[in-house]
């Protein structure tokens, strides 16, 4: 400001500067309540970001403002190579003071979520967040206390529970075909990513990569669990890493978590970093089931990964053979998250994934690291709305 500015002119510019002030504001109260395209920006453009760019690019209402990396080349090669035309970024606190946008969607490594996140909340933006969306749980608690008092949305993957495969087993237990449920089994594992450091590192490890699929499933299917018991291990010490060579393993690569929904019903997810598997990391073509659930009358299996399922296997019949019902993927695949959240907000509606839900499947995580250490049984305080479908 001039220091020789009049008495008058300063009054003038406060008078302006508040008009500009209350328009933002304005603008920024239209943003969240009558959107009619929204924007997003991406944060982290590594391998993940190879399959939510093309998803989002493919909504008529989503428009991709800016893209951020700390590795600012990889933001202006996705740039390019998806003819993004956005805005590019090193940092996040260059990408909020940047180009305006409304929704941030956060693909980084999983240790930084909960920091990125809160930054992009306080500054006023809705969030969808690759999972976990958070480090801890009251980590992720108080973010949606924030989200909340800001009138903002936020989100954490996994989307599992778009799946018709998903939709399909909920009303096989809502209509009893299965009798009473009594138990039921979720696994993912293969032999562990090479491309990156972070799944090894603190606050990695195979629950929050892999087994989160299979406790959203669980607890989306069963019921939010009631207590957890866990035992985990490091089985390999040491990992070669692409970027880094020789690391050593900080966080569980062999998990097994035990859940108590209530009623009688336990479940039990197996995950890893040591499981052969000559489908590979991506499961093409995979026939094997991945969860199973079982009840006095039937049971059901669902086939390929809960994230990219081939269908579900209903077995009820003494006579006839098991059943292959929702063959077809209805359109779901597993980076759909963050479309789907953002066409909600333009079409003021309530999609099917919950920010409690992905709470509670991350205070699972954490009971199941505190009941390994402990030998403890570890009960939860966390719940979400039940049934999903």
């Amino acid at each position: 400001m001039n220091q020789n500015m009049s008495r008058s002119q300063f009054l003038t510019f406060a008078a302006s500067a508040g008009a500009a002030s209350l328009l933002t504001s304005l603008e920024s109260m239209v943003a969240v309540n009558d959107i009619k395209k929204i924007r997003v920006a991406i944060i982290g453009c590594g391998s993940v970001s190879n399959r939510y760019i093309p998803h989002l690019q493919s909504s008529p209402s989503i428009e991709i403002v800016s893209l951020c990396d700390i590795r600012h080349e990889r933001a202006v090669a996705q740039n390019e190579q998806y003819n993004v035309k956005a805005a590019t970024y090193a940092d996040i606190d260059s990408l909020l003071k940047g180009v305006p946008f409304d929704m941030m969607v956060t693909l980084t490594d999983m240790q930084k979520h909960g920091e990125l996140n809160k930054k992009a909340l306080l500054s006023g933006k809705h969030v969808w967040s690759e999972k976990p969306m958070a480090n801890t749980y009251a980590e992720g608690k108080a973010l949606l206390e924030l989200a909340k008092s800001k009138n903002l949305k936020l989100w954490g993957a996994p989307a599992v529970v778009n799946s018709p495969q998903f939709a399909f087993m909920s009303r096989c237990i809502q209509e009893g075909k299965l009798g009473r449920v009594a138990s039921a089994h979720g696994q993912y594992g293969h032999t562990g990513p090479g491309w990156s450091s972070f799944f090894y590192e603190k606050n990695g490890g195979s629950m929050p990569d892999l087994g989160v699929y299979n406790m959203a499933t669980l607890t989306g299917l069963l019921g939010p669990a009631k207590s957890v018991m866990a035992m985990l291990s490091i089985v390999n010490p040491e990992r070669m890493i692409d970027e880094k060579g020789k690391i050593k393993v900080e966080e569980e690569d062999n998990a097994h978590i035990l859940m108590d929904h209530d009623s009688g019903i336990i479940s039990h997810v197996m995950c890893g970093f040591n499981f052969f598997d000559p489908h590979g990391h991506e499961a093409k073509g995979q026939q094997l089931h991945s969860i199973q659930i079982y009840g006095d009358k039937g049971n059901m299996r669902m086939i390929g990964y809960d994230w990219e399922t081939n269908g579900v296997i209903l077995d009820d019949s003494w006579e006839k053979p098991g059943q292959l019902h929702e063959k077809e993927t209805g359109g779901y695949v597993w980076q759909e998250g963050a479309t789907k959240v953002a066409e909600s907000i333009v079409n003021k509606t309530e999609p099917l994934i919950n920010v409690e839900h992905a709470l509670h499947v991350l205070e699972i995580i954490e009971a199941a690291r505190k009941s390994s250490a402990s030998g403890m049984r570890i009960p939860l305080v966390s719940t979400f709305k039940w049934p999903v479908v």
